[in-house]
């Protein structure tokens, strides 16, 4: 990594635009020049990256040619705006936001489907799938030979900054005002966040799915190169601050040999297993770590082919920011 580029960061005053400035500092990204862009209400803010305050641009008007690779940590209609045209300026872009067909930007999870790559040509835009399609990706990836998968069913408590900033503030000011016994008023979320659980997590569609529901299932089956994989997903918003909380059940061909299960889980990188007897949780294991923990890691009650799985990981580090990162490497290593 000899050679340093010049770097665009869209969103980074959000919280995942902010936690890629800082992994590109912890991980020593060869940047020359970096760019950090959000809309106009953020612009003149300042974010800290090697030592130095860099202040915040607005993005509107910004010469995408200056710079060879971009990240878009803004949100989908920013994304659709401004991606395309900072690809027909010749860079390479990874973007978060999940707007742009799976054709369009192949959804990528370097240590689940990296090989995908060799078949594209720079400059790349590419897809970092959502948070809970990257740590379930990476925890089957190295399990779905062996397993011959035929269904996944999942349910995800998601924690509040999937929703940013925003949902954030939201769950912190409606926990206040209970403890301090006044009257909620829900803003962010439909009803009362703050010591409770919603069963979805957007609005649902004719058949009674969301659309990150949706978006979950397609880019899973992308990233596991499993065009027909059944994949049943529950989205369920939890009181959590940061990280989410997985509970899966795979559906495989053969008895599930839970020896071999745990020995090809320990053999994955990113992927840290917790020994029988104990479970990870996302407060205490997984938030702030660049892991994907993985616990309860069992048969079915009453059927040998089936494997039940607890997943705990940080969404906004690792199922974002890290994951987007980590393809910003793998392409200035061997791509760009």
């Amino acid at each position: 990594m000899s050679k340093s580029f010049d770097v665009a960061v869209i969103g980074a005053s959000g919280t995942v635009g902010e936690t890629i400035v800082q992994l590109l500092d912890e991980r020593d990204f060869p940047i020359a020049n970096l760019h950090v862009l959000a809309g106009n209400s953020s612009a003149g803010q300042s974010i800290i990256f090697r030592g130095k305050n860099l202040r915040v641009r607005e993005l509107a008007g910004f010469d995408f040619a200056q710079v060879q690779l971009v990240f878009f940590a803004a949100g989908a209609a920013v994304t659709h705006e401004f991606a395309l045209k900072a690809h027909a300026a010749g860079c390479s872009v990874i973007e978060l936001s999940g707007v742009l067909p799976l054709d369009q930007a192949p959804r990528l999870v370097p240590e689940a489907n990296a090989a995908m790559l060799s078949a594209l040509k720079p400059p790349f835009l590419l897809g970092s799938p959502a948070p809970v399609a990257v740590a379930l990706g990476l925890v089957l990836a190295p399990l779905k030979s062996h397993l011959s998968l035929q269904k996944i069913t999942l349910t995800a408590a998601l924690a509040v900054s999937s929703r940013g900033r925003e949902g954030i503030a939201e769950l912190a000011r409606q926990t206040a005002e209970l403890l301090n016994m006044r009257p909620l008023e829900p803003k962010v979320f439909d009803r009362q966040m703050a010591f409770n659980l919603l069963a979805q997590v957007g609005e649902l569609d004719a058949s009674g799915h969301d659309a990150l529901e949706r978006r979950i299932a397609q880019e899973l089956r992308q990233v596991l190169d499993m065009a027909e994989l059944k994949v049943a997903v529950t989205c369920v918003q939890a009181p959590v601050f940061f990280g989410d909380s997985l509970s899966v059940s795979v559906q495989a061909s053969a008895a599930v040999d839970i020896a071999q299960i745990g020995q090809l889980l320990d053999k994955q990188p990113g992927v840290e297993r917790v020994e029988e007897g104990d479970y990870p949780t996302v407060v205490g294991d997984a938030v702030g770590q660049d892991e994907v923990y993985v616990g309860r890691v069992r048969q079915g009650l009453d059927d040998s082919t089936e494997l039940n799985l607890w997943i705990a990981s940080d969404n906004v580090r690792k199922g974002s920011a890290l994951n987007a990162v980590q393809i910003g490497e793998l392409l200035i290593k061997h791509y760009l």
